[in-house]
């Protein structure tokens, strides 16, 4: 049985990666924890390797679909009867030039990097108010911050999910839910293995001041932080985490070239 004592953090996107990490430290910090993802082949491994006990509950659905959020959190409240933190962490990357962009394209990564949030966060905001409050942390990106080649899609979609963050925060905080946004910089994900070749490592080597990759862990980390009492008046900053990418201004040369 769940126990109704201890605090509930939602995190979307948690089959793996960022998400996964940081659903474990919260797990570790003594929180409860529902992992929601819409790959259920991955998402019911990474569960099953989970040692948490009836502490943790998995949902698949997909973030930019409002009927599947409504339900699973309506499952998430019948089974934990809270929910205190959500964690917007699911997200889509299409890295192409402007004009290969295509409308299908442009629409799913905002549907999903943007909308999804929205959804979520308006789902679980009633359960929040209920429990006299909450936190909600938006992963946004450096993109969001920064132009950057072939992220006319994927940048803007932080962009605006950075925006969201700080309208969220003004209309959410009197009644007791902050909302803030971590930015992380480049970071040694599945994703940016796949698309990152070495020599785009060694061009953000180059540009980042701590001349290295983040750590899925240290991503973890800012996002419990602001989650927890300790950052109980921080609402609507957005928290780069990169290393100093973002306060050197350096663009890619391997990319311009490519491009």
């Amino acid at each position: 049985m769940s126990d109704a004592s201890k605090k509930l953090v939602l995190v979307t996107g948690a089959a793996r990666g960022i998400g996964l990490a940081t659903a474990k430290l919260f797990l570790r910090e003594g929180w409860q924890a529902v992992l929601l993802d819409i790959n259920r082949e991955t998402l019911s491994k990474t569960f099953a390797q989970l040692d948490a006990d009836d502490n943790a509950m998995m949902v698949v659905a997909d973030v930019s679909e409002p009927e599947q959020i409504r339900k699973a959190v309506q499952q998430i409240l019948e089974r934990f009867g809270r929910i205190d933190a959500l964690i917007n962490n699911a997200g889509i990357a299409e890295f192409l030039p402007v004009e290969q962009t295509s409308v299908e394209i442009w629409s799913r990564i905002l549907a999903v990097n943007l909308t999804g949030p929205f959804i979520c966060s308006n789902a679980c905001i009633p359960a929040m108010l209920k429990n006299g409050g909450g936190s909600i942390v938006n992963i946004a990106s450096i993109s969001g911050l920064r132009a950057s080649t072939l992220r006319s899609a994927y940048g803007t979609s932080k962009a605006g999910l950075i925006h969201l963050t700080k309208q969220q925060a003004a209309e959410l905080g009197n009644q007791g839910i902050r909302v803030n946004a971590v930015a992380p910089g480049p970071v040694d994900t599945a994703m940016a293995k796949k698309v990152h070749g070495p020599e785009i490592r060694a061009d953000y080597h180059n540009s980042i001041p701590l001349n290295r990759y983040g750590s899925e862990e240290e991503i973890a980390d800012a996002i419990f932080y602001l989650s927890s009492e300790r950052a109980s008046y921080i609402n609507g900053q957005i928290l780069a985490v990169d290393g100093g990418f973002d306060a050197t201004g350096i663009g890619l040369s391997t990319l311009r070239g490519e491009r």
